[in-house]
């Protein structure tokens, strides 16, 4: 009798919506509900005891909002990010539709020197902050494209230094999201954040 009563308790928060994320931390779609694994990620659980398993829901819905203005907000962690670099006005970063590759010190520099939006405070993320908007879900590119406009399957700086070799940094590849480590004086791209670190 339990079961039934949250059963109806789920279909009566969740019904009339084709798609959504519900307050029970499950997925509406087309009339079926199931559990959400933390990472948000719409599919079920790959297997028992990941982190799914343990930890359910994705607490924001949407999680990123289109400010209007070429920058994402994340509602998860805060942050605020650059919609599309290649967007920038100056030529630095790129030309519209193709974004600039460059070397870390120069994404850290030209990070750190943008005004954008009417804000001054960019920089570049660390390895945590970039790989908190890849999607594990998806490939080719594994992050969210209808806000994330004209990401390069290619390296993404962070601006965290690998621990292992200083002439080296830990990057994020956003065609299938694999975190490495790249020589700093290689070329990658880069994409602007702000706001509290994670």
């Amino acid at each position: 009798m339990k079961i039934l009563r949250s059963l109806i308790v789920i279909v009566l928060i969740c019904s009339g919506i084709n798609f959504a994320y519900c307050a029970d931390k499950t997925l509406k779609q087309y009339g079926r509900t199931k559990i959400l694994p933390k990472t948000g990620q719409g599919s079920s659980v790959s297997r028992t005891g990941d982190d799914g398993t343990y930890q359910a829901g994705n607490p924001t819905s949407p999680r990123f909002v289109d400010n209007g203005n070429g920058t994402i907000s994340d509602r998860l962690s805060g942050l605020m990010w650059v919609q599309d670099p290649s967007q920038i006005p100056g030529g630095t970063w790129g030309s519209p539709g193709s974004p600039s590759s460059m070397t870390w010190n120069n994404a850290i520099d030209n990070s750190e020197a943008l005004t954008y939006a009417g804000y001054s405070d960019w920089r570049l993320p660390n390895i945590i902050e970039l790989e908190s908007i890849v999607n594990y879900g998806g490939s080719y590119p594994a992050i969210n494209g209808t806000y994330f406009l004209n990401t390069q399957q290619d390296y993404y700086w962070s601006s965290t230094t690998y621990n292992v070799n200083g002439s080296y940094a830990l990057i994020t590849r956003l065609d299938d999201g694999r975190t490495t480590n790249f020589n700093k004086g290689n070329p990658g791209y880069a994409r602007p954040v702000r706001g509290g670190g994670l």
